[in-house]
């Protein structure tokens, strides 16, 4: 979810949210099992290279405008959780984050024993915002920056590309050949990573082209190492909607988790309640947005105000220390012991 834009766009859109309850997915062929390199799919579930379950229970920080902000890692483990989600650019928005970062990046979740999801703002919005880097670009940069990764695939995903594409639906619809292609990509240059790739439609998917493409994706993959990822705000205003794509996951096997959600949002109320009980119950990963910084406009997505881990939001109160939170349900990763 990008913080400073969008959701004008959604508004008009939430007539026809009520898709996100219709069309099945298309299940995936039973994958042949990769060689176990780090963090990886076993049918629904991620795995660790040992064979244990991790179910990501996280924070987004936006690293990317905040770079001066890195005790968010210790203050974000200190509620807790296993994984944080880091905003990264690729040089077509916002500053390319360079390799010699990345690596500092990866040491901090080391260091504060938390597994790194690292994603590429850049492609936020492809077809409707300006600017917005496609999924090829940001491949471009994760094969740039590779030596750096490789060896780190118990400890780091990879995530493609963040929100990759807008509402516009003739654009949207390209969504699983450049993924597809992304992964190509990333395989091609050795790099072994869990992937995570992003749902269309302003991570949504209303329109369900990720619900109805994954299994095809997943195959695509030489690795079938790709979990997928769908953003839940205000299309997700109900436990029917937010079962029914979650059920979808589940009955053609897929890997699925919630990326990013907030308690409420420009385009309507999403029902974190039921968000966060049934990605328990199903052993779903989740990861809220965020830390701190959101703009004035969206500010009520801020889990702590100023960076001030004393300093909790009622969404922060409700997401780390909450029913089925953070606190209560996170389980740190068997690399760190």
């Amino acid at each position: 979810m990008t913080w400073r834009y969008l959701r004008a766009l959604m508004a008009g859109l939430l007539l026809l949210a009520t898709a996100v309850v219709a069309a099945p997915v298309v299940a995936a062929a039973a994958p042949t099992e990769a060689a176990a390199v780090g963090l990886r799919v076993n049918g629904t579930r991620i795995v660790e290279a040992n064979g244990s379950t991790f179910v990501m229970r996280g924070v987004n920080h936006a690293y990317a405008w905040y770079q001066t902000q890195t005790s968010s890692w210790a203050n974000i483990k200190s509620f807790g959780a296993n994984t944080i989600r880091v905003v990264l650019g690729s040089g077509q928005r916002w500053s390319a984050t360079p390799a010699s970062e990345v690596s500092r990046i990866i040491g901090l979740c080391k260091q504060n024993k938390l597994i790194c999801v690292l994603e590429v703002h850049d492609t936020t919005g492809y077809g409707d915002q300006s600017g917005a880097a496609t999924l090829d670009q940001a491949a471009n940069y994760w094969v740039g920056i590779a030596n750096v990764l490789k060896g780190q695939e118990n400890y780091v995903v990879i995530n493609l590309g963040n929100e990759p594409f807008g509402n516009n639906a003739s654009v949207s619809s390209r969504w699983a050949s450049s993924t597809s292609s992304a992964i190509g990509k990333l395989r091609g240059a050795g790099l072994q990573h869990l992937l995570m790739a992003d749902a269309p439609m302003w991570g949504q998917d209303w329109q369900n082209i990720m619900r109805n493409n994954a299994g095809a994706v997943l195959n695509a993959d030489p690795q079938r190492n790709t979990v997928f990822s769908v953003h839940m705000y205000g299309v997700y205003n109900t436990a029917a909607k937010v079962n029914a794509y979650f059920d979808a996951f589940r009955s053609a096997g897929l890997p699925l988790v919630v990326g990013e959600f907030g308690d409420r949002h420009s385009d309507g109320d999403p029902d974190e309640n039921t968000i966060m009980a049934q990605a328990q119950a199903r052993g779903l990963g989740y990861l809220g947005w965020s830390w701190s910084g959101n703009g004035s406009d969206v500010a009520y997505l801020d889990m702590v105000s100023s960076f001030n881990p004393s300093r909790l939001t009622s969404w922060g109160q409700r997401f780390l220390n909450g029913a089925n939170g953070v606190r209560q349900t996170s389980k740190q990763a068997t690399i760190y012991g």
